[in-house]
């Protein structure tokens, strides 16, 4: 039986991203940071072929600055067109 991992403090999160590259990897990361405070990244190597493990902690009591909701964010700019399957 493994021994159980510490569980971190209320309001944060432990987050570890694992991906075939190390920018696909930092690309998820940005995405979390944008919306919660977090710690630095620490990265390691994940398996063969150039894999990529990130860890950090974020803080869900605080939010990134500036913060937007994902429904602020999600809503398309003047800029923004359909594609043409989605129309």
């Amino acid at each position: 039986m493994k021994p159980a991992e510490p569980v971190p403090s209320a309001g944060r999160a432990e987050v570890r991203i694992v991906a075939a590259s190390p920018e696909t990897a930092r690309q998820v990361a940005e995405v979390l940071r944008r919306c919660f405070a977090s710690t630095e990244q620490r990265s390691y190597p994940a398996g063969r072929h150039g894999a990529t493990r990130l860890h950090f902690t974020v803080d869900t009591t605080h939010t990134a600055e500036p913060a937007r909701s994902w429904l602020a964010s999600s809503q398309p700019t003047d800029g923004d067109r359909a594609h043409a399957d989605e129309v």
